[in-house]
């Protein structure tokens, strides 16, 4: 069975675009190594420049799995110079009972 997530980075200083950018591979390369469905990801901003973003694991031993995947490990270390991962609770959108975010796909 699949699991939702809810994934936030925030920009390191001067690195926004480039996060946005790769916001936009991040599920497609965590699907060629078949570890998330086919699910479209949702991708939004907060207005604090926060990414965040909506996807599907296939399961939770998928997630278990890309602890473990190459693939997956250099493209987290290429996300960890680029931004911070945050919980949705830092968020301040997260704090109304409607959030509203600027969509980026």
């Amino acid at each position: 069975m699949g699991r939702i997530v809810i994934a936030c980075y925030k920009p390191k200083k001067g690195k926004e675009k480039e996060l946005e950018a790769m916001s936009q591979t991040h599920v497609e390369r965590l699907r060629k190594e078949g570890l998330v469905t086919d699910r479209r990801p949702i991708i939004m901003k907060s207005n604090d420049g926060t990414i965040v973003e909506v996807f599907e694991w296939k399961s939770k031993q998928a997630i278990e799995a890309a602890h473990e995947n190459a693939e997956v490990q250099k493209m987290w270390s290429e996300y960890a110079q680029i931004c911070e991962y945050i919980s949705p609770e830092g968020i301040a959108e997260f704090q109304n009972l409607f959030s509203e975010f600027e969509p980026i796909n």
